[in-house]
């Protein structure tokens, strides 16, 4: 019987490759050609005690080469939004907007009445604001690989597509929290961007994320939007994206990239915010993804069990199969996200990934993280 279930395990798990996952190897690395007739476009930031940050990332994101041809002035606005800081957030803003003309700020005062939760209210008041139709969304503590990141970014949205999800990496460091936090986001890349090549988007991260402001406004009118202070990335794929209107980009020159968490505590928090938001996703969404983590788990756990059985060779011979054609997928995924060092890591986390669905779980299922920051 043991054997017969890791069968099962595994025939789902390579179902899932083969329908969903494998679709990465269409997904081109780079993509040379974004000539198009560019419209202007705001960049939102929302912002809450992240002066260093700001004072570090916001020359780089006004110096995108995203231009008006007669003019050659910038065609792209950058709005912070101050969401009640305490630090020196108010006085870096005001430093950089004296030498940048397209730099905006709005201050959100520690007593204001709020409508909505969290960073949801923060970006709320950038889209009173905003003067264009086209927005690209990332956080204070993210960089552009370079300047050619906005134009990558919003270039599906010229094609008639409404939502861009990109890659919002982790800058490589030392130690293996660095390690598996950086397999993570691939690992979660993967799944997101393949199931959008599927037809059926469902997340993407705020980090590096471009939609039209009509979509944005979708997503904030529907009533799950306030049930969180954060996940407004997620939400807002999940109710506005569709299998005509999200494209994924993962071109190198469209990437951003932020640190890591230094602590293995702060990285649980972390996550238990960004993951508080899965149970919002369609049930058909949920299902898909439960079912991945279920008989991923199940699967590692049979395996183990059945190591100490007559069925060993068998058992190792399927489980070889599996890993195969995984680690293929994930090699893929790694050479297009920049992420080759990590190859060495895939067995480790692999297995690393049953116990991090098990730790968080609660969170999965049915807990909320109540705190933005």
């Amino acid at each position: 019987m043991g054997i017969v279930l890791l069968y099962f395990f595994v025939a789902v798990q390579l179902a899932y490759a083969l329908f969903f996952f494998i679709r990465i190897f269409s997904l081109p690395g780079s993509n040379p050609n974004t000539t198009f007739l560019q419209q202007p476009v705001s960049i939102v930031i929302c912002a809450k005690n992240e002066a260093a940050n700001l004072k570090k990332n916001l020359p780089s994101i006004l110096a995108q080469r995203y231009s008006n041809p007669d003019s050659g002035l910038p065609q792209y606005e950058v709005i912070v939004v101050n969401d009640a800081s305490e630090d020196d957030t108010v006085q870096v803003l005001m430093d950089l907007e004296l030498r940048y003309d397209n730099l905006w700020d709005i201050s959100i005062s520690k007593n204001a009445e709020r409508n909505l939760p969290g960073k949801k209210f923060a970006l709320s008041k950038a889209l009173e604001v905003a003067q264009h139709n086209w927005l690209l969304l990332t956080d204070a503590d993210c960089a552009p690989a370079g300047d050619e990141w906005l134009g990558k970014m919003v270039a599906p949205l010229a094609k008639g597509n409404e939502i861009v999800a990109g890659y919002g990496g982790y800058t490589k460091g030392n130690g293996l929290l660095n390690a598996f936090i950086r397999w993570e986001t691939l690992h979660t890349f993967m799944q997101y961007g393949t199931y959008a090549l599927a037809g059926k988007p469902y997340m993407a991260v705020g980090r590096n994320l471009a939609c039209t402001k009509d979509a944005l406004l979708k997503a904030q009118n529907s009533p799950l939007w306030g049930a969180l202070p954060s996940g407004d990335d997620d939400l807002l794929v999940s109710l506005s994206g569709n299998s005509n209107n999200t494209a994924v980009v993962c071109d190198a020159a469209a990437f951003t990239f932020t640190s890591t968490k230094a602590s293995w505590k702060e990285w649980v928090a972390q996550k238990q915010r960004h993951l508080s938001t899965g149970k919002y996703y369609k049930k058909e969404t949920k299902l898909l993804l439960g079912f991945y983590a279920a008989t991923h788990a199940a699967m590692w756990l049979s395996f183990f069990v059945l190591l100490f059985s007559p069925y060993c060779i068998m058992a190792m011979k399927v489980m070889a199969l599996r890993c195969m054609l995984y680690w293929c997928i994930w090699v893929a995924t790694a050479v297009r996200l920049r992420e080759k060092k990590l190859i060495y890591f895939f067995p480790l986390f692999d297995i690393a990934w049953m116990v991090y669905n098990f730790v968080f779980f609660p969170y999965i299922t049915w807990k909320d993280k109540q705190n933005w920051k």
